[in-house]
């Protein structure tokens, strides 16, 4: 993003430079320079709204790339979290489902109330 910044910046510093020089060799009459100068205005601006918009693209490309990232990457952490309780439970004997007949409310066996 910082180096298409430089471009522009670039590109509009070479367009003053350009201008300056066109109109101190300009083999044109005032009003044809005018003109001409207008129209390659109208160009540099229609280059920077395009390169903006383009910009704005990208941005939006890569803000959906991130989002989808951390989604993922949300899920990876989940499923970790979760085997890693279920590995807990098995290494301690517990059970995640309480034993049949066991009210819903009982602790499990081996905790201390």
């Amino acid at each position: 993003m910082a180096e298409d910044t430089g471009k522009i910046t670039y590109f509009l510093a070479g367009l003053g430079v350009g201008t300056l020089i066109g109109i101190l060799f300009a083999p044109r009459a005032g009003e044809e320079t005018r003109d001409y100068l207008g129209q390659k205005a109208v160009e540099g601006r229609e280059f920077v709204v395009r390169k903006g918009r383009e910009a704005r693209e990208q941005a939006g490309e890569c803000i959906e790339k991130g989002k989808e990232t951390v989604a993922r990457q949300k899920g990876n952490v989940q499923a970790a979290f979760e085997a890693g309780k279920q590995a807990y439970r098995e290494a301690t004997g517990e059970s995640s489902e309480p034993a049949p007949g066991t009210p819903p409310d009982a602790k499990p066996s081996g905790s201390k109330a």
